[in-house]
């Protein structure tokens, strides 16, 4: 099938869903002919309706359209004439035709009490529009090839989609003129109904606004003062934006900030054993900065104080000659005033 094509039957499924209800799956009442001529085309029945109609379809045959199968099943074949045509092609099989429509769903006509099945548009008709209301109450599609009864049922009934086969293609017929009236009749009331609406509002909201005026100056002045009076803004010169700000680290002490301490007080150590004495006060002051939890700055150095060499040197002299303490710090004294001159006394 071609694309114009399809998309034109697909609008006009969209209009019979709006119109008249249509829905997924279609329900198709197929009558004995479509079928003999399907299948003297060699064409698929069930695919060919869903590709025409746009949408899953549910395949239907009455009790009268089985009993015209059964009924050319029993019929003889002629015997061949000389005036016969070469080309004509030979009769079809009711067989495969018989078990074809059993696959269908049954539609119960209620006329298979007759004596003899009614002819097909008799059938259908009753079938769609049992009350002669010229609606399509089930919401059914035909596939007919009666073009006699299309005619009838575009005249007479509205919102019916036809379709039948024309030289092995499936057709659509577009709609009927009973069946644009009736679609132009719904949108128009749409269309009324929606002006009605907004009076109705309209109005609604003016009646609400007089019972509010009768309610009293109590109301209205409660009603007044509840309502959030509106600040003026104030113009000016406008912040950075805060998006664009580089927010400032926040830096948290975890195990790792506890190994770099320990490692830090180590190289300390380690540095003071080479570099002189220890200085016991700065140590421990270490120790219980640690023991605390306080954390010392990047890039702030402690200053340690350390002794002078001639500090040292006279110690080691006076624990070497077993002199006095009085006598060790008057040194002392004397060689911070001789900027560092060493003097010992034998």
């Amino acid at each position: 099938m071609r694309g114009k094509r399809a998309k034109q039957y697909r609008k006009m499924m969209h209009r019979y869903g709006i119109t008249f209800g249509f829905r997924e799956p279609y329900q198709v009442l197929i009558d004995a002919q479509m079928i003999q001529d399907t299948a003297r085309f060699k064409m698929d029945l069930v695919p060919a309706l869903e590709r025409t109609l746009q949408g899953k379809v549910k395949p239907m045959i009455t009790q009268c359209t089985m009993r015209h199968l059964y009924e050319l099943a029993q019929r003889k074949p002629k015997p061949p004439t000389k005036r016969t045509e070469p080309s004509a092609a030979p009769p079809l099989d009711p067989q495969p035709l018989i078990a074809l429509a059993r696959t269908f769903e049954r539609r119960r006509c209620n006329h298979h009490t007759l004596p003899a099945p009614l002819s097909t548009p008799a059938c259908l008709l009753a079938c769609i529009d049992p009350s002669s209301a010229g609606a399509n109450k089930h919401r059914y599609v035909v596939a007919t090839q009666d073009a006699d009864f299309r005619a009838q049922l575009r005249n007479e009934v509205a919102g019916v989609p036809l379709v039948y086969v024309s030289r092995s293609v499936m057709v659509m017929e577009p709609m009927g003129k009973r069946t644009v009236d009736v679609r132009e009749g719904v949108e128009r009331g749409k269309l009324r109904r929606g002006f009605l609406e907004k009076e109705d509002g309209k109005k609604r909201k003016r009646e609400e606004g007089a019972e509010g005026m009768e309610g009293g100056e109590d109301e209205e002045g409660s009603a007044g003062e509840e309502q959030p009076k509106k600040k003026n803004k104030v113009k000016g010169p406008k912040g950075p934006n805060p998006l664009s700000v580089k927010k400032p680290k926040k830096r948290e002490q975890g195990p790792q900030e506890g190994q770099r301490k320990m490692k830090m007080a180590k190289m300390e150590e380690v540095r003071d054993e080479k570099g002189g004495a220890v200085d016991e006060g700065a140590r421990a002051e270490r120790e219980q900065s640690q023991l605390d939890g306080t954390r010392v700055e990047e890039g702030e150095k402690r200053k340690r104080k350390r002794k002078h060499k001639s500090s040292r040197a006279i110690a080691e002299a006076v624990e070497a000659n077993g002199e006095a303490p009085a006598t060790v710090n008057a040194a002392v004294g004397r060689l911070e005033d001789t900027n560092g001159d060493v003097a010992v006394e034998a």
